[in-house]
């Protein structure tokens, strides 16, 4: 009875050198991700000095939202790095145009899963834009060592690696997603800029969700955009335990596979409306 394991092999390896071409390619532009990083943190530096000049109008120690100066920087710091490590680069535009210009067919012919193929790259870019802007970050970190609040607790450790990865995980679905909307119309550059203003608003980008009114809050955390960053930063920070945390493990999850599923029905349904003319 043969068994399995050369075809899991060969799968392994097939998408293993996709992985490995996508981080040749993303090499070449190393340079131009140093400088995005690093120009990145200049909106970062005006965010943390405003709310140093807020919190200077307070008494000492005084809280917003529960939230004391050296935790709401510490916040805005690993809101940079979750989103440095988690976020969608330039995926949904060559998704799309690989749909435009007809190049998913080559993806009809081969054995390869266009999705995995996509992760793959997604990856491969987040493994070296990570790689380089972390030198920027680790001195930008340093300068603001005073503020950093340590884990949580020993637990944290673990928790907030899973919830990174369930993080990447969804943010790389929702933008494959929309990209997928090519199928149906000639510019999906609209719904790129509307879905990344609903992220940029509901994931915790802007400011924490927790400092909105409680039912507002509560209304967001059912939606899958705090599980982009707010999420994982408030496990990091203890800002989320006991029933909370694991109702929300829980709903990140739920969402990773909703998200998985939506994709790969709209890529079935978009291949239904596929043409593509010459070769």
């Amino acid at each position: 009875m043969p068994t399995p394991a050369p075809s899991a092999a060969r799968f392994l390896s097939r998408y293993a050198h996709v992985l490995s071409m996508g981080i040749q390619n993303t090499l070449v532009y190393r340079t131009n991700f140093l400088f995005r990083a690093a120009f990145g943190l200049v909106p970062l530096a005006a965010t943390l000095f405003l709310w140093q000049a807020i919190y200077a109008d307070k008494p000492a120690g005084s809280p917003i939202g529960a939230y004391t100066l050296a935790q709401m920087v510490s916040y805005y710091l690993l809101v940079t790095v979750v989103d440095a490590i988690t976020a969608v680069a330039e995926d949904d535009w060559q998704i799309a145009a690989d749909i435009k210009d007809g190049a998913v067919s080559q993806f009809l012919l081969k054995p390869l899963d266009y999705l995995t193929y996509r992760l793959c790259l997604y990856l491969s870019g987040r493994v070296i834009y990570t790689s380089v802007a972390l030198i920027p970050v680790a001195f930008f970190l340093f300068f603001q060592r005073e503020f950093l609040v340590a884990p949580a607790g020993p637990l944290t450790w673990v928790l907030m690696p899973l919830s990174l990865l369930m993080a990447a995980l969804l943010q790389f679905l929702i933008a494959y997603t929309v990209a997928l909307l090519s199928f149906w119309v000639m510019d999906v550059s609209t719904f790129i800029f509307i879905q990344f203003a609903f992220e940029f608003l509901a994931s915790g980008h802007l400011f924490p969700l927790d400092i909105l009114p409680e039912s507002l809050h509560r209304l967001l955390l059912w939606t899958p955009y705090p599980y982009l960053l707010y999420f994982p930063v408030g496990v990091y920070l203890g800002r989320i335990q006991g029933p909370d945390l694991w109702q929300g493990f829980c709903l990140q999850a739920a969402w990773v596979v909703a998200a998985f599923l939506i994709a790969r029905f709209t890529w079935s349904r978009g291949l239904r409306k596929y043409t593509a003319v010459g070769g």
